[in-house]
């Protein structure tokens, strides 16, 4: 792995943090204090991404998008995690399992959405049914060319401004009775589908969670994702990148992190002295920076190993687990050395605080992660 930037890699970095910067950090308090993005400025920042070239960046150059390989969407993402996730999310990095779009699915769905005229949401959660997909309720059941959709999907990311959602659900059992699932393209406007609010969350301000509710909802079947019963087929081969985004934007937002308290403890005085001097302070921000460059060299190698096509499952999972507790360790003993301050929300110190702790919860938890590593290392040992 060569860890140099190619010119190319340094201009993408530098027009992305310029854009971060300019466009976005500056909305950060109003979302905060509002926890709403306003529609008007959420199309302005989209506009200025399409411009900007940012917009749709990890999707394929010959159909629109940025073409960027999985190295530098990873430091992409980097830049993108050290603002807001309600503004960020809005430089849409559509799904890759979109990838998996087939015939007039590509127009319909993929090409659409890399050119910003349509957004998705993915629906996989539900009331019951968090880590445990197989245990979802919501079944889809075959009638002639349709499925018949009937549940409920709850905490499902930025569904208020989708257009459509892939939607995940049961539709078969295998022969130990275990459900099989399929992935769906429903359309917001498809009767019996309805989304309604969802719960105020302290992570991630402006970036709404919604329940969505199927009832007799009729989908025909070139509506399918992928192949039928396949879902969880479709969603093994292509959302290991989101594992590797989440941990991408934690390595940011601490780097963020790291930075403001890194600052802090060089200019606040006490007894005499600056804060850095004092090994209390000091050896803290050692183990921060320590830690933080050990989740990114992960992060990087992971994405490395997937333009090689060598990436195990294992490996993200290591990279996703180890950012996520990290940024939670760091942002954490940042707000120690700021003191009270780190508290206040004068100080985006106490966001990032609270950002954090989602991120060892969705997108696999951290206890799946550990499970999908210790697998990996017993298997072979017949353990």
């Amino acid at each position: 792995m060569d860890f140099a930037l190619t010119p190319e890699q340094t201009l993408i970095i530098d027009t992305v943090r310029r854009f971060v910067d300019t466009e976005l950090v500056p909305h950060e308090e109003e979302i905060e204090r509002t926890g709403s993005v306003p529609a008007e400025l959420a199309a302005t920042i989209k506009q200025k991404a399409i411009e900007a070239g940012i917009y749709a960046a990890n999707m394929p150059a010959d159909l629109g998008g940025g073409g960027l390989d999985s190295v530098t969407m990873v430091l992409v993402e980097k830049e993108l995690g050290k603002t807001s996730y309600g503004l960020h999310y809005i430089v849409a990095r559509p799904s890759n399992i979109l990838r998996a779009c087939r015939g007039d699915q590509i127009d319909r769905y993929l090409i659409p959405t890399i050119r910003g005229d349509r957004v998705e949401c993915l629906a996989m959660s539900e009331p019951d049914a968090g880590s445990d997909l197989r245990g979802m309720k919501c079944r889809a059941e075959r009638d002639g060319d349709e499925y018949v959709i009937n549940g409920t999907k709850h905490f499902i990311s930025h569904a208020d401004v989708a257009d459509y959602v892939i939607l995940f659900a049961a539709t078969d059992q295998d022969e130990k009775g275990r459900k099989r699932i399929t992935a769906f393209f429903v359309d917001k406007e498809t009767p019996g589908f309805d989304a309604v609010d969802g719960y105020q969350s302290v992570s991630h301000r402006g970036y709404q969670n919604m329940i969505l509710n199927f009832d007799d909802c009729r989908v025909p079947t070139d509506q399918i994702l992928g192949e039928e019963h396949g879902g969880l087929e479709v969603a093994n081969q292509w959302l290991g990148s989101t594992r590797l985004q989440v941990a991408a934007t934690c390595v940011g937002r601490a780097e963020r992190a790291l930075r403001l308290a890194t600052e802090w403890a060089s200019t606040r005085t006490q007894f005499g002295q600056k804060i850095g001097k004092f090994q209390g302070v000091s050896f803290k921000l050692a183990d921060m920076a320590t830690r933080l460059q050990s989740a990114e060299l992960l992060t990087l190698r992971a994405a490395w190993k997937v333009e090689q096509g060598e990436a195990t499952d294992a490996e993200i999972a290591m990279a996703k687990l180890a950012a996520t507790e990290m940024l939670a360790f760091v942002a954490d003993e940042a707000i120690q050395i700021f003191g009270g301050m780190g508290l206040m929300a004068e100080l985006p110190l106490e966001r990032l605080w609270r950002d954090a702790r989602v991120e060892r919860i969705w997108d696999g938890t951290s206890e799946i992660q550990r499970h999908i590593i210790s697998r990996a290392l017993l298997r072979p040992l017949g353990g």
